[in-house]
Formats: structure tokens, sequence, C-alpha cells
């Protein structure tokens, strides 16, 4: 295993960022690997060196699946976040749009300080991370072969990803995915990403999506918003071969849970 670091990626579209390129063990010119996109990226994998000494361990459990042959061989590209742009950078644009003005404004003043910026870190991704990265690496750059992942408002921005570009990811993990935005009192919020899915929803002959989310911290607030996200992909046709939704009693909303699982998302949408 290693990681290629690029510290920055430059952006036309964004702020530069950094990235980490986890190639699996014996990678080599030769083969054809996946391609798994991970937001928080700092996140990912080295539990010493980020804020709260938690990781999520990606590559230890992406390793041991692919050595006991339980997914094929895939690489992770971590897109490291800009902690003071994370919210306007992963909220879901369109759905934002969809809210009261007032909502709206009062959103932008107290948590994400700017405008949405989601469209365009999307497109960094798109145009500019994913060439890169199929030029210098030994990729599939097919749309059956690119994934997206993330937990929190992660989870959110890996939900509009696909749903934008359903000709580039053909899967998402969207981990304790943050559907009340900032406030769990204000179902308006839920609701906007709710309606967003049931128009944008991408076809389920060719997409997967999985979901979770425990039952403590900010968790034990998503269950109920969940619960109508798995009726919108029911009603569209998704079925437990290409949906799934779970709940962890008692996992908190901190890296150290979503890596206890992690296991389970990688499996699902990562297997074709």
């Amino acid at each position: 295993m290693r990681i290629d670091m690029i510290h920055p990626y430059p952006s036309s579209y964004i702020e530069d960022r950094n990235v980490d390129i986890w190639l699996p063990q014996n990678y080599s010119k030769d083969k054809r690997y996946q391609v798994l996109y991970m937001h928080d990226g700092q996140m990912l994998h080295d539990s010493t060196s980020t804020w709260n000494q938690q990781a999520w361990m990606a590559g230890p459990i992406m390793q041991k699946l692919i050595s006991n042959r339980e997914v094929p061989e895939t690489i992770i590209v971590g897109i490291w976040n800009i902690q003071d742009h994370r919210t306007s950078d992963y909220w879901p644009a369109k759905p934002f749009n969809m809210l009261p003005k007032s909502l709206r404004n009062s959103l932008i003043e107290k948590r994400l300080k700017r405008a949405p910026n989601s469209d365009k870190y999307l497109k960094f991704i798109v145009e500019e991370l994913k060439p890169y990265i199929d030029r210098t690496y030994a990729t599939y750059t097919d749309q059956k072969h690119t994934f997206i992942a993330g937990s929190s408002m992660g989870g959110l921005i890996s939900m509009y990803a696909i749903c934008e570009y359903p000709k580039i990811f053909s899967g998402a993990a969207c981990l304790s995915t943050h559907w009340i935005g900032g406030d769990d009192t204000n179902n308006a919020i839920a609701k906007s990403f709710i309606n967003y899915i049931d128009q944008y929803i991408p076809s389920a002959k060719n997409h997967k999506f999985y979901f979770d989310h425990g039952t403590e911290t900010l968790d034990q607030h998503y269950g109920p918003s969940q619960l109508k996200v798995n009726a919108v992909f029911i009603k569209h046709g998704y079925t437990k071969t290409n949906f799934k939704s779970e709940v962890f009693v008692g996992d908190k909303h901190e890296e150290k849970y979503w890596a206890q699982r992690l296991h389970i998302p990688f499996k699902f949408i990562l297997n074709r």
C-alpha cells in the first residue's frame, strides 16, 4: 500500500486543497482499478494527525477486503476539506435553492458563511480531478467502476454528486447523512433534500446507494428523515439489490464508528 500526496491540488473552480491517492498493495500499471472518491480526506487514514485523534482507517479496511477477495481492487482518492468552506462546499445547491429566501439568508449568515459552492466543488472532482486520476493511474474510467462516499455533510454531497452526475458515478455511500442541515427542529431543510431526490434520483438500473446512521449524538436526529428518503427510493424502483439503509444502535457521529462499519458500504457499492 502507498499513498501519493498532492499538497495542494490546484483548481480553477474552488480553493486549492490537498488530495491523497491511496493505492492497493502490489499496485501495477498492468492492471485496472476501480476508483472511490471520498470527502474529508484528512480524516481517512491516519488518526495521529486528525483533530480528534480518530480516522476512518479506510486504507486498511479496503486492503483487507481486497486481500479476502470481498471487493475488486479499488483506488481511494481522498479529497481534503477546507474547514472554513466545508459546509458551503458540501451543502447541495439545488435543494438549498428550494428553501424560502429568509431561511437561505439565515443559513448563509449562521452556517455556510457564503452561498453553497457544491456545484463548483463537484465540477472540480468531475472535470479536473477525475481526468488527472485517470491519466496518471491504471483505472477503469467508466461509470460502472467509479464511486463516491462520505459522512455527515459528506454524505449529502455524495448523494448530490451521483444525482447530478449519474453518468460519472455508479454508486454512493452516505454514512450518517446530515439531513437536518443546521437545525434538527427545521423540517424544511430535510424536506428540501427529500424533494430534490424525488426529482433528480438516477435510474435504479445502473446505480447503487448506501445510507446509514447511528442512534446517539447528532445521529439520533436522522432517523425520521432517513425513513422518508427510503420511501422515495422504493417509489422509484430501488430494491435491496441496489439500495441499502442501515441503523446502528449505539453508534455516535464519529469517525471511529464509521470505521467499525465501513466494510459494509464498501462491499455493497463496490461489487457489481
